[in-house]
C-alpha cells in the first residue's frame, strides 16, 4: 500500500470564483478551516508521516486562528504543541506572517475550557 503525500498545499484550498476570475486572499473561520481539515485529509497524512508539509501560497492577506484552530485540531490535540511544531513544516511562499495567528490557534485549542464549551 503506497504510503499517503505528506504535503498540504493551502492553495488547493482556495476560495475561488471563476465567473469573476477572482481568488480568496484570506482563510478564515472554523467552518472552513474544518472543511479544508476533512478534504485535506490532514489527520490521515498526521498519522502515516513522519513530517507535514504546510505550504502558504503567495497573496495572501490573512489567515485567522479561528481557520488555524479547526484546521489543526486534532493533531495538536494528538501531539501537543511541541511534537506538533516538529512535525508539522511551515513554508510560505509569500511574504505571510503566519506564526501569531499559528500559536495563538494552538494555545486555544490546548485550553482546557474554549468559548465554545
Amino acid at each position: 500500500m503506497e504510503k499517503i503525500k505528506n504535503t498540504i498545499n493551502l492553495e488547493d484550498f482556495r476560495v475561488k470564483d471563476v465567473k469573476k476570475g477572482t481568488i480568496s486572499k484570506v482563510f478564515t473561520g472554523r467552518d472552513r478551516g474544518k472543511k479544508v481539515r476533512e478534504d485535506s485529509k490532514i489527520d490521515k497524512i498526521e498519522a502515516e508521516n513522519d513530517t507535514v508539509e504546510i505550504i502558504i501560497p503567495d497573496n495572501i492577506y490573512s489567515i485567522n486562528p479561528s481557520f488555524f484552530e479547526e484546521l489543526f485540531v486534532n493533531v495538536v490535540r494528538k501531539l501537543g504543541k511541541e511534537r506538533f511544531l516538529a512535525k508539522f513544516n511551515f513554508t510560505s511562499v509569500g511574504d505571510y506572517v503566519y506564526e501569531k495567528p499559528l500559536n495563538e490557534a494552538i494555545d486555544r485549542i490546548l485550553r482546557s475550557k474554549t468559548a465554545l464549551d
